[in-house]
């Protein structure tokens, strides 16, 4: 009876061993959504993803849009931020990148540099559908 469990218990280790061997990322695999995403300067739409040197961004929700509105005179511009999810080869991790507020990560600066439509008074909230995201970036030292 002690070997049936000795058996079973190789054939357990090796099913988790073959089980988790497919989810070690390599350096050289290539980085997820990167076949659908669209070029650096393309302006995206929430879930769209756009291809920033060897990185994929997706931005996913915008979590505040204070932008001062385009038909009315602010004392402050306001800021948007925008859930942004990156990946990169191996890695993925998801940050909160404001307007114009460049992000070093994993040896990028990253940026959202430009946000579509702008706030009107009196229109009220912009439709999520509605957004379109324009990211920059580049590799640092």
């Amino acid at each position: 009876m002690t070997s049936g469990y000795s058996i079973l218990g190789k054939a357990a280790a090796a099913l988790v061993f073959f089980g988790l061997a497919g989810c070690i990322a390599t350096a050289d695999a290539p980085v997820e959504g990167s076949e659908s995403a669209l070029p650096e300067g393309s302006a995206v739409a929430l879930g769209q993803p756009v291809m920033i040197g060897e990185l994929v961004l997706t931005p996913m929700r915008v979590t505040q849009d204070s932008r001062c509105p385009i038909n009315a005179r602010c004392t402050h511009a306001g800021t948007i931020i925008v859930e942004t999810r990156i990946n990169g080869s191996g890695w993925r991790e998801t940050v909160s990148l404001l307007l114009a507020n460049p992000l070093r990560l994993r040896g990028y600066s990253l940026s959202l540099v430009s946000v579509e439509p702008g706030q009107v008074a009196g229109a009220g909230p912009i439709d999520p559908a509605r957004y379109r995201f324009t990211f920059e970036g580049q590799s640092i030292p």
